[in-house]
């Protein structure tokens, strides 16, 4: 591998190897002796990297508490605190949406649902707006203090950048704030929809969200939530099973196909 301080390719693998299992290299150029972590964000990890990307993945994905996840691990032999769970969780989470945000461009449909659910954090409700295509792909989320033109904007133009193309329809609710932010961030040619019985879709997938952040009653802080949420649905849908409506997946393709993902994740993360 090439060496992380002056990115010389002429590096020699060492006999020895570190604690963790991980191997060690000398660079010829530089004479820096660095291991497989080296210039990656897990480099000085405690715990093997796969060990870590699990206790992320997890708490994105299943109903466990900080606590539960230090209790699950502790009887497999891992001895860490609920509070490094919420560090992995602060430092890993945004890198593991980035990845698959990037994985995403291009691949959703041009018929868009776009609408908003509530999010109590420190006590106060938030919106994270949220859109879907019409196979129930995630477009893209948001979370946001306000309800408003600014925000409805943002999540457009952040939904432009992460799918790299406009819709050529968007389905509302009534608020005030959406057609003119479709028309003056995604064009005027865009068909915009107003219908709350057209939306029923993503009222129906808004129970992901609200499933899993129910058991957490609420957020600490906007930046934690912001991070959560964009992160949460990120990771739904790389292990969604079904791309278009009403697909048919086995039981055995749907095993076959996490487990396949699974090790993509595993992959993707250490050269994030």
């Amino acid at each position: 591998m090439n060496c992380p301080y002056c990115l010389s390719t002429t590096t020699k693998e060492q006999h020895k190897k570190t604690t963790l299992g991980y191997r060690m290299f000398r660079c010829s150029a530089c004479h820096h002796i660095f291991n497989e972590r080296s210039g990656t964000p897990f480099n000085y990890l405690e715990y093997p990297t796969e060990i870590v990307l699990l206790v992320v993945l997890w708490r994105l994905r299943y109903k466990l508490s900080l606590r539960d996840l230090a209790e699950m691990f502790l009887a497999r032999g891992f001895v860490f605190t609920h509070e490094a769970v919420r560090d992995w969780e602060a430092r890993f989470a945004p890198l593991l949406a980035d990845q698959l945000r990037v994985r995403r461009w291009g691949q959703t449909r041009t018929s868009w649902y776009v609408d908003e659910t509530y999010v109590k954090v420190h006590g106060k409700w938030c919106y994270l707006y949220r859109a879907i295509d019409r196979d129930g792909n995630l477009v893209d989320s948001m979370l946001s203090q306000k309800r408003d033109m600014d925000a409805a904007k943002r999540f457009f133009k952040q939904a432009l950048e992460t799918v790299g193309h406009a819709p050529e329809r968007v389905t509302t609710d009534g608020h005030d704030s959406y057609p003119r932010a479709i028309r003056e961030v995604l064009g005027g040619e865009v068909l915009h929809r107003c219908n709350q019985y057209l939306n029923n879709r993503l009222e129906q997938d808004h129970r992901s969200i609200k499933q899993r952040y129910y058991p957490m009653r609420g957020f600490g802080s906007f930046t934690s939530a912001a991070r959560f949420c964009r992160a949460f649905d990120e990771l739904r849908q790389f292990f969604r099973v079904r791309m278009t409506m009403k697909q048919s997946v086995s039981l055995s393709q749907q095993r076959t196909m996490f487990c396949q993902r699974l090790d993509t994740l595993k992959a993707l993360m250490p050269t994030a």
